[in-house]
């Protein structure tokens, strides 16, 4: 039975009648619990993130470009590997000629 920084508390509660007495017990254990649960939430970090103005910020600024940088990258692998595939096929009769135009045609423009 303790509070939120870690203190043991007792509780006096011989001077009340049976069922008070074990009604209390079980709410002071509840709390107790409550108390935990808080604790391993780490529910202070979040209060502090959210009530700091700069902290979020620069958390939201810093997640921004991971999402930026790991859209551009994503989209260069797959593009990247589409066209190496895609260029396996310009061998082949109808799609390797239509290919070939495409790839002429950007060629000629790079």
């Amino acid at each position: 039975m303790g509070n939120l920084t870690g203190r043991t508390k007792t509780y006096e509660v011989d001077d009340h009648p049976f069922e008070l007495r074990h009604e209390v017990k079980r709410l002071n254990a509840r709390l107790d619990k409550i108390a935990d649960s808080l604790e391993k939430s780490e529910f202070k970090d979040i209060l502090e993130n959210y009530t700091d103005p700069k902290k979020r910020i620069i958390t939201n600024l810093m997640a921004g470009i991971s999402r930026g940088l790991g859209l551009s990258l994503g989209t260069f692998i797959i593009l990247g590997i589409l066209g190496y595939i895609i260029s396996l096929f310009v061998n082949v009769p109808v799609i390797g000629e239509y290919l070939a135009e495409i790839k002429k045609y950007i060629d000629a423009n790079s």
